[in-house]
């Protein structure tokens, strides 16, 4: 934070204390008052998304300017984030969880999303794991 101040870097310095704020509430809106750092990677996650469906729905407006920004912020943001899976090694897992779950049709989306997203937490979105799994689990039917 500090150094962002110095630099007088605009983007950090909003990012940065957009971070310390949504930790901060959701320290004081749950029972634990200090969040651990699957929590804050958590709120990381949460801020990312909020972004990129600001950057879409600023792009459906037709306000291209404010979705660059929305875009750069997010990208600022993955920065504290650990580094996604590739496409073939999110489809590895989610092959796995399949056939750990044993599961056949769309039908078992529940019982695949059970075993794999716990794994894939912080490696993966949500969506992406979600429409993998749909993806593969529509192949097998």
């Amino acid at each position: 934070l500090k150094d962002a101040m110095r630099a007088k870097d605009e983007l950090k310095l909003t990012q940065i204390r957009a971070i310390k704020s949504a930790i901060k509430y959701k320290e004081v809106e749950g029972a634990n008052k200090v969040l651990d750092d699957a929590g804050i990677l958590g709120v990381i996650t949460s801020l990312v998304k909020k972004g990129r469906d600001a950057a879409t729905e600023y792009k459906a407006a037709g306000r291209p300017e404010l979705a660059e920004k929305e875009e750069k912020e997010v990208a600022f943001l993955q920065t504290y984030l650990p580094a996604q899976l590739s496409a073939e090694a999110l489809t590895a897992e989610i092959a796995k969880a399949i056939a750990e779950a044993g599961a056949t049709s769309v039908k078992d989306l529940g019982n695949v999303m059970k075993i794999v997203t716990p794994r894939l937490k912080g490696q993966a979105e949500g969506k992406a794991i979600s429409d993998e799994v749909k993806a593969q689990l529509s192949k097998l039917s």
